[in-house]
């Protein structure tokens, strides 16, 4: 797991990425940034990550061009449901359970901008940072269809406990925020994990805020 990349090629030649095998999976989680204008530098980017010997996978952010997104293939990816980028590139689709290694991963991206005033619609912002009743509602029938037990989850934001307990809330909660405590009060797991608040901090026993560390889900 890494966090926010906004586009930063740089952070994959850190050390703990470059390590990585061809059975290995990566997994970002949101503010990507590689689909941001569609230019030419931003393709020739996404060609060389499409390279990576390893599963490349992310999640959406609130900074994601969401247009973009849906221009890509969807298929059918390790149990759930992805746009396929190219090669060994994926975004996986906001709801997904994977099984990757023998572990269920609950996927669910978005989260909203705190400055999308300051943004203009279709260009630098998209109302689709958030989620629709229809993607929370294949959330949680997945979950439903899983018994309520997966072994991590993993999203850009995080519930509002976690985040007034870490003091790390801005803005006003939105419907994501309550979507998540009522899956944080059903659901079985082991960890959460959650990008956007670039923080590398453990939050307790089974929530952890992640921004520039690269850490296994399991040690």
């Amino acid at each position: 797991m890494t966090g926010d990349i906004h586009g930063e090629v740089e952070r994959f030649s850190e050390k703990e990425i470059k390590r990585l095998k061809k059975q290995d999976t990566l997994i970002v989680l949101g503010d990507f940034g590689f689909l941001w204008n569609g230019d030419k530098a931003e393709k020739k980017k996404l060609k060389w990550l499409e390279k990576r010997r390893y599963q490349l996978l992310f999640i959406d952010g609130c900074h994601e061009n969401f247009d973009l997104l849906k221009e890509y293939p969807e298929v059918d990816y390790m149990g759930g449901k992805a746009r396929h980028i190219g090669g060994n590139l994926y975004y996986i689709e906001r709801g997904s359970i994977l099984e990757i290694e023998g572990k269920k991963l609950l996927c669910f991206g978005g989260a909203e901008s705190w400055d999308k005033e300051d943004r203009d619609e279709g260009i630098n912002w998209w109302r689709a940072e958030l989620p629709t009743s229809e993607e929370l509602k294949t959330c949680a029938d997945n979950l439903e269809a899983a018994g309520w037990q997966v072994d991590y989850i993993l999203t850009h934001d995080a519930p509002l406990k976690i985040l007034e307990f870490a003091q790390l809330m801005q803005g006003q909660p939105n419907w994501l925020h309550t979507f998540f405590g009522q899956i944080m009060d059903k659901a079985q797991y082991k960890k959460w994990l959650f990008g956007r608040y670039h923080k590398d901090r453990k939050l307790g026993t089974k929530t952890q805020a992640v921004f520039c560390d690269v850490i296994p889900l399991e040690d």
